[in-house]
């Protein structure tokens, strides 16, 4: 009999094991699929183009399946990553002419085409041009930095010795391992979270690419360069320093308010780096971010959604149809309804995954 009941009980713990890997395998639960449904619902509009984003960010929720649920078993040491050890894509691959966006707003960024098979997201490079020199936001690869930025505002007409600033959304490879150029050229200052000016330090990125430490970003910072002000602000999530910025545009006689979003996924680990005590804390960090910083670019009345990857919101796109763009015609960039859809997409696929996890 008392064999029986072992049977009886392994074969129970089997079978719930089973059923739970079931639901797991079928999908969101009714909780996730509620956020997933208002994401979804905002990932569309003709022209502005946000499917990709949703697939990606919604991904975890929509399997059933939360990121990170293999941690690497220790924290790598920091700059244990050998440079010579880091693989250069070809030219053809990252490579993308540089672009005049707005009146004071260059695009200087690598290849995206999220149709292709793996998928390629790309990374931007905005130039600010102010009435007295320049503000990058973020550097991208160090192989790239060079003729994207440097090569890139020539081709424009600017000097890139003028560059003044370099605002790092976020201490991930694609963001600033071309920063310690711009630092070592051009003498710019590096603006970045203290969370992760730390997060940079004890990274196993090459200790060869690592910029020295420069300034500080705080919450609500002004960084004034003449005739520009743009606004920072720490939404930690993405890693435990993230920063997002609001940058005053020009179209002619137009003023707009471009946001630029500092990340895309939550993630426990982040290039080597552990970005809180445990998945739900992070992504419940996410959220709180991206709800707060909706509400402070729907108060600014932001309008343009500036990208750290275009291929999540077909950026390239806008930027090859403004040659054509004729007199009269709406900015293809200009659209308050993208920048909410776009943080829209990111809270709700997030509040979907936590739902995934067992939280509300």
């Amino acid at each position: 009999m008392k064999r029986y009941r072992i049977a009886l009980f392994c074969v129970a713990f089997v079978l719930a094991g089973w059923i739970l890997n079931f639901a797991s395998a079928a999908g969101p639960n009714a909780a996730a699929q509620k956020h997933i449904d208002i994401a979804k619902a905002a990932a569309y509009r003709p022209g502005h183009d946000l499917t990709a984003l949703y697939e990606t960010v919604c991904r975890p929720a929509l399997t059933g399946k939360a990121r990170d649920e293999n941690p690497p078993a220790k924290d790598p040491a920091p700059g244990s990553t050998v440079l010579a050890s880091v693989k250069v894509p070809p030219h053809s691959e990252w490579y993308f002419p540089p672009a005049k966006v707005f009146d004071n707003l260059y695009w200087l960024g690598s290849h995206a085409d999220s149709l292709s098979t793996p998928q390629v997201f790309g990374n931007s490079t905005w130039a600010v041009k102010t009435s007295e020199g320049i503000i990058l936001i973020d550097s991208g690869m160090n192989f790239s930095a060079k003729e994207l930025i440097t090569d890139g505002l020539k081709k424009l007409g600017e000097d890139p010795a003028q560059i003044k600033y370099l605002i790092l959304t976020h201490a991930h490879s694609d963001r600033y391992w071309g920063s310690k150029y711009i630092q070592d050229t051009y003498k710019a200052h590096l603006i970045v979270s203290e969370a992760d000016w730390h997060g940079i330090e004890i990274s196993p990125d090459p200790t060869e690419l690592k910029p020295k430490k420069d300034m500080v970003a705080t919450d609500g910072m002004k960084l004034t360069l003449g005739d520009t002000t743009l606004t920072i602000y720490v939404t930690p999530g993405h890693t435990p320093g993230t920063i997002s910025v609001l940058v005053p545009l020009k179209d002619g006689n137009q003023r707009h308010l471009g946001a630029v979003w500092g990340g895309i996924n939550p993630n426990l680990y982040g290039h080597g780096v552990r970005n809180g005590p445990t998945l739900e804390a992070v992504i419940k960090t996410w959220s709180a971010s991206t709800a707060r910083f909706m509400d402070i670019a729907n108060k600014a009345g932001a309008d343009v959604y500036l990208t750290i990857h275009p291929g999540y919101d077909m950026a390239l796109e806008k930027i090859r149809a403004l040659p054509y763009r004729k007199p009269g015609d709406p900015h293809p960039f200009v659209s308050k309804d993208e920048v909410m859809r776009f943080l829209t997409i990111i809270k709700e696929c997030g509040d979907a995954q936590l739902a995934t996890l067992g939280s509300s």
